[in-house]
């Protein structure tokens, strides 16, 4: 059952840099998650014993935490595409969401619904009448994610979307970086390919990986040219943890068809695992959106939602 958002206890108010922000507490008796209203997005994941396990946006490495990333994923050449035919969308990188403040529309002590609206600001870089909403759903060890999108408007809208969450490693004091692996479910062949300087895909410069391989060995050294951007895998889950003791993230992502893995070049004490449906702009493509890798299509009136999971090993 979803209560009233105005009398729920566990939603709070902060004014920040002239707009109100707010932050909303899921709890159950093994994690806790807190969430912003500004991006719709997660800002902690702890177990009960209080550990934090999402980073937690220290701006010397990356200020971000768990972004959304909505009508686009990564980059778009130029910044810009063609789109609907005649019309032009631009973005700066993954899109508008993740700056864009979001609507509480409903909560309960273990579920809340954040909801984003199409408005004129938003129809000037995408002209479509969207609503995103993010519904975030307890597990008995995690959470949910949700992304439901749906068209309002009487044209066929074309879209990406993806997550960005990242993680501590190490997850305790007394770790290092280089104690945990990034561990999927079944064994993968796999060469990402690279990353140009205005983060655009070169699909004719990869590099492997994986050679019939469950285990990434963690070192800030991977992710000293970006990304690692993995499109052909045949997983579906994801683990960052301790190579000896197991505990860290696990991430499941069904609904997903690429994954990012991802740490900042400044050697940041994190990880991030981003479930996406598309990437950014490749080599091989041209400048219309609805040409891009995975992009996915809504027809006037018509929804659909895209999941993944979060649990604490």
């Amino acid at each position: 059952m979803f209560f009233d958002v105005n009398s729920w206890y566990n939603d709070t108010i902060l004014n920040l840099g002239g707009y109100l922000m707010s932050n909303t507490i899921l709890r159950n008796e093994n994690v806790s998650v807190t969430l912003k209203s500004l991006g719709g997005e997660l800002t902690s994941i702890k177990d009960a014993s209080g550990t934090e396990y999402l980073w937690q946006g220290n701006p010397d490495f990356w200020s971000g935490q768990a972004p959304v990333l909505f009508p686009i994923v990564g980059c778009l050449r130029n910044g810009t595409a063609t789109i609907g035919n005649s019309k032009t969308c631009s973005f700066g990188r993954h899109g508008l969401a993740r700056k864009l403040e979001f609507t509480l529309v409903s909560s309960s002590e273990t579920c809340a619904v954040y909801s984003l609206k199409a408005d004129d600001s938003t129809k000037e870089q995408y002209p479509y009448d969207f609503e995103l909403q993010m519904i975030y759903e307890l597990t008995d060890h995690g959470v949910k994610i949700s992304h439901k999108v749906i068209n309002h408007g009487d044209i066929v809208m074309p879209y990406c979307i993806g997550g960005h969450p990242a993680f501590n490693c190490p997850v305790y004091e007394g770790e290092n970086f280089e104690d945990y692996i990034v561990e999927f479910e079944q064994p993968e062949t796999a060469a990402c390919a690279q990353l140009t300087d205005d983060g655009l895909i070169n699909n004719n410069d990869r590099i492997p990986v994986l050679d019939h391989e469950t285990v990434i060995p963690v070192k800030h050294s991977l992710f000293y040219k970006d990304a690692l951007i993995f499109d052909q895998l045949k997983s579906r889950t994801v683990a960052l943890k301790h190579k000896e003791s197991g505990h860290g993230i696990l991430v499941r992502f069904p609904d997903f068809d690429y994954l990012g893995v991802w740490s900042s070049a400044n050697d940041g004490p994190f990880v991030a695992l981003e479930p996406w449906s598309g990437t950014s702009t490749c080599s091989d493509e041209d400048d219309v959106f609805e040409h891009k890798r995975g992009v996915r299509f809504l027809e006037p009136g018509e929804h659909e939602t895209l999941s993944f999971v979060i649990e604490i090993l």
